[in-house]
This record gives C-alpha cells, sequence and structure tokens, in this order.
C-alpha cells in the first residue's frame, strides 16, 4: 500500500499515512481540525539500468544486439564506398 502525505493549511503539520488506493483522502486535521491537503513526495522507487528509456532501445534490432553491435554504412573502411573517395590510383595517373 502506497505512503501518502499530507499537510494542514492550519498548523502546518505533516502527516504520512499508509492508504489502498481505493480508500478516500484525509480531509481534517487530528491536531487541529483544520483542511489537509495531499503533498507530491518523492519516491524511494528508481528505474535504473538500460531499457527504461525509448533512447535506450530505439532504433536497434533484437537480431543486431543478439549478435553484436550492428554494422552501418559509417563503419565501412575507406575506397569501398561509391562516395566518390577511392583510394586506388586511377589508370591515368601511371
Amino acid at each position: 500500500m502506497p505512503i501518502y502525505e499530507y499537510e494542514c493549511g492550519q498548523c502546518g503539520r505533516i502527516k504520512e499515512v499508509i492508504q489502498k488506493f481505493s480508500d478516500k483522502p484525509l480531509t481534517r486535521c487530528d491536531h487541529c481540525s483544520g483542511r489537509l491537503h495531499k503533498l507530491v513526495s518523492h519516491t524511494s522507487f528508481h528505474l535504473k539500468g538500460t531499457g527504461w528509456y525509448a533512447t535506450d532501445y530505439a532504433g536497434k534490432s533484437r537480431a543486431s544486439t543478439a549478435n553484436g553491435p550492428a554494422k552501418n554504412k559509417a563503419d565501412k573502411p575507406a575506397g569501398t564506398g561509391s562516395t566518390g573517395t577511392d583510394t586506388q590510383p586511377k589508370s591515368s595517373d601511371k
């Protein structure tokens, strides 16, 4: 069950309460009968590691990750592409 925090608008006290999702929120302070409002607090639950964000898995296929890194056009050695930068001498250079 989650822990909710409430703050009293009159006395400023903060109260932590374990409630079910189906329980109605508290409305009155036990100390001064002031109006309570629910606080948004930090959680102790963290998503760590890979696979939690779109940038961790976007663009990768399952086959390439299982067999090692994927090869792309940038991984080709110089002179083997069709970019016009061949390193072999032309017949007119002899």
